[in-house]
């Protein structure tokens, strides 16, 4: 017999054995004796009370022994099979390649950056000398942006499609099983690329292909059908099916889409800072104490709040983490965040940004979110006065529209400037972010503070282009066997809704053979 069950347990419990199945037995009222065995299903800290405790709801073997459930995937050998073209290898592109095994198919990955050894290479020179490989950085790479960028999976895609076989395919390669139990998931940038090559092996082992240092620069098109794609500008490679998974930097597929009247459009998206706190002021607000306790994961949090008609809300926020340059082009200051596995490092960083919407700028072009986004990024990188250091302010200075006189300790490695971000970023944004941070303040005691730090400019929250596609087929609304796929086409907001997509879209395939 197996039983269902909610327990509560304080946080040095929750790796303890025989107090779990106390608390399971007097939860359901029987011996301790008859549980042989128990599964946790889902696991969260609840800390709205000054106890902070975790919720475990548990799946209990009662008079039975408890079985295993082994999650296993037949990846069959397609060497000989249809090919289909994947653009990109992100969390889409890979996602969509294993699913392409399943079905039948053979995946040939085209990847305009470096594999995951050769891509360290130039994360550390953009880290260090402020120097950006436009084709091999933070965004471009094996693993696309997700490699490098934390590995978050919280996601609330649930209607999208299979969440748990997103993550049972990362834990089968290499992640941790908790991710399938923790009601934030998370695998950490330092674990994440062993993950991605496994990843990878899988796809080659199987057949499939996957090309690095292989930038697409043509769509080969006739009669409104795909006939393959052009290489660096000089190799062809032909399929009948291509899923265009470029992820939301990459702003040549979009030139060329348009360059070729094939419909792309304007999408909002959203602009603002990276906020950077000492992990210990989020700790003591989130976990009501003075000292975190060593059975507590560095501390969260999600604030958001309505300015008027705008929304201001904190995105991607990494506890114990690290502000990083995500820079794809020249002369130009983008950042985000990312934590590794064990989170702890001594700050806390998360994006807050703020909407910004189609009438904010005026025109027709469907590049021009696009075009707004990059004027941004020069204008922070203008600022910061080159090898990518960051326009920087304090957070109460900001507020008060004061320059910094100096600027706290902080995890951005190239360096920071105190600047004036109101000079950089759009009166909407500035006015709105100014409005909202001390209300955020009364909702987090000590998040409003000099000791936090406003790093310029967070700008790639979401891909400001649109590639249509019909609901039904996955295809361009124009082009035959052209499926735009997850964050780059504006249809996923992170690594498991891009998973999920590119799953989607190789059965789309397979569906329409």
């Amino acid at each position: 017999m197996q039983k269902d069950i909610e327990i509560t347990l304080l946080p040095d419990q929750v790796e303890q054995t025989e107090v779990i199945k106390q608390k399971l037995a007097e939860g359901l009222k029987i011996s301790e004796t008859r549980i042989k065995g128990y599964e946790i299903l889902k696991r969260s800290i609840d800390a709205r009370s000054r106890k902070v405790i975790f919720r475990l709801q548990v799946k209990v073997f009662v008079d039975e022994e408890a079985v295993p459930e082994v999650y296993h995937i037949n990846y069959p050998n397609v060497s000989g099979a249809k090919p289909v073209i994947i653009i990109g290898a992100g969390p889409a592109g890979l996602f969509a390649a294993l699913q392409c095994i399943e079905n039948g198919l053979k995946p040939i990955i085209i990847e305009r950056g470096k594999d995951v050894k050769q891509r360290r290479r130039d994360l550390a020179a953009i880290n260090k000398q402020g120097l950006v490989n436009i084709e091999s950085n933070y965004c471009y790479g094996e693993g696309g942006a997700g490699t490098y960028s934390d590995g978050k999976l919280y996601t609330r895609s649930n209607k999208r499609g299979d969440i748990n076989k997103v993550l049972q395919v990362f834990i089968n390669h290499g992640a941790e099983a908790d991710i399938a139990i923790d009601a934030r998931p998370h695998i950490g940038t330092n674990k994440l690329p062993h993950i991605i090559t496994s990843i990878k092996d899988t796809i080659l082992n199987a057949g499939g292909e996957v090309m690095f240092d292989s930038r697409m620069t043509d769509i080969l098109i006739e009669f409104g059908k795909v006939k393959g794609i052009e290489i660096n500008f000089e190799e062809k490679l032909l399929a009948d099916d291509i899923i265009l998974a470029t992820g939301h930097s990459a702003r040549d597929v979009y030139e060329l889409l348009n360059s070729k009247n094939i419909l792309i459009e304007a999408k909002p998206f959203a602009l603002g800072v990276r906020i950077e706190h000492p992990q210990e002021i989020i700790d003591s607000a989130q976990y009501h104490c003075d000292i975190r306790s060593e059975f507590l994961p560095p501390a969260y949090y999600s604030l958001v709040e309505q300015v008027g008609a705008r929304g201001v809300f904190s995105f991607c926020m990494c506890p114990g983490g690290i502000i990083a340059p995500c820079s794809t082009g020249e002369n130009e200051i983008v950042v985000n965040g990312w934590s590794p596995s064990k989170r702890n490092n001594p700050f806390a960083n998360s994006g807050t940004v703020v909407q910004v919407t189609l009438n904010d700028v005026q025109g027709y072009d469907p590049l021009r979110m696009l075009n707004f986004q990059s004027e941004i990024e020069k204008a922070a990188f203008e600022a910061g006065g080159g090898n990518l250091v960051a326009p920087a302010q304090r957070m109460v200075d900001f507020v008060n529209n004061k320059l910094s006189i100096d600027l706290p300790k902080n995890s951005y490695l190239p360096g920071t400037k105190s600047s004036m971000l109101d000079n950089i970023l759009p009166h909407f944004v500035s006015d709105s972010l100014r409005a909202a941070l001390p209300l955020f303040g009364k909702k987090i005691k000590g998040y409003y503070t000099n000791e936090a730090i406003l790093v310029g400019v967070e700008s790639r929250t979401s891909s400001p282009v649109r590639i249509p596609r019909d609901k039904e087929t996955y295809q361009h609304l124009q082009v035959n066997g052209l499926y735009p796929c997850a964050e780059g086409a504006g249809y996923a907001g992170g690594i498991v809704s891009a998973a999920i997509d590119g799953i989607n879209c190789a059965n789309a395939i397979l569906n329409a053979s």
